[in-house]
């Protein structure tokens, strides 16, 4: 077994680009894919469409809401500190129907399963991926997408080349993408897949465009009025689509409000609706608008968010996360777990949550804590093969293709055991998924 690692240890440091995957970022390497076994790979199969479907029914809510045709205060929240331009951009008319054509949900395998934590509006690791995907195949025929379905998913998403834009902001992840336009050319030299920077991108007609930065990162975009434009005009295509309201986390606070649970129950279809009930974490917008005197924010029962503020630290199992277009949306940056938090401090961001409320929304969700998995990985201190105990995040990526939503690839990391938010980072293990006929060796969650 001994041997069997080390070769294949091998393989992934000779298959490794010399010009990287992330900017300035490393991690562990396993000598063997995170095991999922046939029933949930099942279950990742058919959450895809379900996200797709639930991200149509978003698309839909807010445009009833501009039109009246649903609460006006839905738009309103999905609004909040965006400029009016953008606003008035995301509601073209040209663009009304466009949805994101790449679903990256971030799953945290749990003790019951599995919970959505968020999906990521605009995904790295899509080139890692199939790189993970390529390299792990050579050894192993059971990976999650096979060696090549993460570059064929991305190709449907600009099946005759285009230009993938990305800002400073995200340049972390421009040489993962250059890697994956470099094999799309190398399998189709017929069309032209471009890595570009965003800062001097000038559109050209008739290309599709891949959007790799964030909304709240337009004013550091000289020319993006010109990229704007090109896509009302319909010279080119946009994805994932201007539309910052799609990109809130609060979407996860909006489906579980009571007065719109006919909504989603009708858009969303019993089923759908009963699966990610199951697997959508409670939350809650933190509207520091007062209630009538007999109501309470339900599940909390409390009546004013100030009483929060009072929650013992067993009672503060409970995530603060800003909802969306600023820096602090992105990543882990904007997310703090109230139970690790000194009264004090979890008291001061309450309170901050609500005094900026109308200028960058805040959302509170139920903390899920990981369950135990063990895994391999290569120690390079000691020059050995340990086993780590960690929790696991899940990254499986769907493309929306001409035959439906297909998963084509799932990410894996698993961080140390003692690590509360759960990301790529130098101490965890970043390997593809594989099918297999018994789950991954698992420990009773503690």
């Amino acid at each position: 077994m001994v041997a069997v690692a080390e070769s294949r240890l091998d393989v992934i440091r000779n298959a490794f680009p010399k010009e990287g995957l992330f900017a300035e970022k490393d991690w562990l390497i396993s000598p063997d894919a995170f095991p999922i076994e046939k029933k949930f790979v099942a279950e990742l199969e058919q959450l895809g469409h379900r996200l797709f479907v639930f991200q149509r029914a978003c698309n839909q809510l807010y445009q009833l809401s501009v039109k009246g045709k649903q609460p006006e205060w839905i738009a309103r929240y999905l609004d909040a500190g965006k400029p009016k331009e953008l606003i008035e951009f995301s509601r073209r008319k040209e663009i009304r129907d466009d949805l994101p054509r790449v679903i990256r949900p971030d799953l945290i395998l749990t003790e019951n399963g599995y919970i959505i934590a968020e999906i990521d509006s605009v995904p790295g690791g899509i080139g890692l991926t199939a790189w993970l995907n390529q390299t792990y195949s050579a050894f192993d025929n059971d990976i999650i997408g096979a060696a090549d379905g993460m570059l064929e998913g991305f190709r449907a998403v600009l099946p005759e080349g285009g230009d993938i834009v990305i800002s400073r902001e995200a340049g972390t992840y421009r040489p993962e993408m250059k890697w994956i336009a470099a094999r799309l050319k190398d399998r189709h030299s017929e069309f032209n897949w471009r890595v570009l920077e965003a800062e001097n991108y000038e559109p050209q007609n008739g290309r599709a465009v891949y959007r790799f930065f964030e909304l709240f990162d337009l004013p550091n975009i000289p020319k993006i009025e010109n990229t704007l434009r090109a896509n009302a005009d319909g010279r080119i295509t946009i994805t994932p689509p201007i539309k910052p309201y799609l990109e809130e986390k609060m979407w996860f606070a909006l489906f579980w409000m009571h007065p719109l649970r006919e909504f989603w129950r009708r858009e969303l279809g019993d089923k759908y609706f009963t699966k990610l009930q199951e697997a959508i974490p409670y939350s809650w917008l933190l509207d520091p608008t007062p209630l009538p005197q007999h109501a309470v924010i339900p599940r909390l029962e409390i009546h004013d968010w100030r009483e929060a503020a009072k929650f013992s630290q067993k009672e503060r199992d409970l995530l603060l996360k800003v909802s969306g277009f600023s820096p602090l949306g992105w990543g882990s940056r904007g997310i703090a777990l109230g139970a690790d938090l000194p009264h004090a401090e979890w008291e001061r961001r309450i309170d901050h949550a609500l005094t900026t409320f109308e200028s960058s929304p805040t959302i509170i969700q139920r903390f899920h804590k990981g369950r135990l998995f063990e895994h391999e990985y290569w120690d390079d201190n000691s020059g050995e093969v340990k086993t780590m105990k960690g929790r696991v995040r899940l990254c499986p990526y769907y493309f929306v293709e001409a035959d439906g939503v297909r998963l084509r690839g799932a990410l894996a990391t698993i961080a140390p055991a003692d690590k509360k938010f759960l990301h790529g980072m130098r101490d965890a293990i970043l390997v593809p998924s594989r099918v297999a006929e018994t789950a991954a060796r698992d420990l009773a969650a503690v």
